[in-house]
């Protein structure tokens, strides 16, 4: 008989004698299918034999000829070697190239955007093909609007049919009746909204565009007014501006050639 159908006869006799444990049952089942696949290739480690005959009993003088290692040869685990402990300048030094590596990564990042920004948007005018021809010109001289050409947005801005973004009024600043910063200017603002609508219905009605007060390089873009353009709107002649501020719904606001003074809004205190 072969080394190999022997130990396959004493791993079913330890079966069937049974008073083996779960683990102990199916371990010998394991090594007893091992055994069936590939006879005498089956390969077991040391631990697996000292276990094996453990259970089965000793190992006959004809095992030997299995090309496997002793069963009774001890089973010794890898020893664990400490890893080379680092000097404080070597943890400094990786320490400092991971933060450098980080911070290259995000001024890289930051510079490449950049570029990106000045090529797409920087001098770009905002296209608005079907703007009325005074509005794109912002040569300052007054031209009919008509009613149907614009809606109002707020107490101090108008949107004209077409545009991507309204056109603020200038000279004067109306009340926040949409982000308002407290409940007066809030009710306020719904205020000088409402009269705005009420003065361009049915008056006769000029706007004058004029260049916004930002840098020459900004205008046209988001960084000048919010992307918006500037404007007088004149209702039969008078600057709605004017009457707003005369009935407490807006006050004075005047900006220079290139910038503005903060934006007064003393409806909150």
């Amino acid at each position: 008989m072969e080394p190999e159908d022997d130990l396959k006869s004493r791993i079913e006799a330890a079966l069937v004698r049974g008073q083996l444990t779960q683990w102990q049952k199916q371990f010998l089942l394991d090594i007893r299918d091992r055994l069936i696949k590939y006879g005498p290739r089956t390969r077991l480690s040391a631990k697996q034999w000292a276990k094996l005959y453990e259970i089965i009993g000793a190992a006959p003088a004809s095992l030997n000829t299995l090309p496997q290692s002793p069963p009774n040869k001890t089973y010794s685990p890898p020893r664990w070697k400490p890893s080379r402990r680092r000097s404080p300048l070597e943890r400094e030094a990786r320490y400092l190239a991971r933060r450098f590596a980080r911070t290259f990564g995000i001024v890289l990042a930051l510079v490449v955007g950049s570029l990106i920004y000045s090529f797409i948007v920087k001098d770009r005018q905002i296209p608005w093909p079907s703007m009325p021809s005074f509005a794109r010109s912002g040569t300052g001289d007054r031209a009919p609007l008509a009613r149907s050409q614009f809606s109002v947005t707020d107490g101090d801005t108008i949107r004209l049919d077409g545009t991507a973004k309204g056109t603020r009024l200038v000279g004067f600043n109306a009340p926040e009746s949409i982000e308002p910063r407290c409940a007066v200017e809030g009710d306020l603002g719904r205020r000088a909204k409402a009269r705005l609508t009420e003065l361009v219905s049915s008056a006769k009605l000029e706007l004058q565009m004029i260049p916004c007060s930002c840098p020459q390089g900004d205008r046209g873009t988001d960084r000048c007014n919010y992307g918006r353009t500037c404007g007088h709107l004149f209702a039969n002649g008078q600057d709605v501006g004017d009457v707003l501020i005369s009935e407490g719904l807006a006050v004075p606001f005047i900006c220079g050639a290139t910038s503005c003074p903060p934006t007064p809004r003393p409806w909150c205190g």
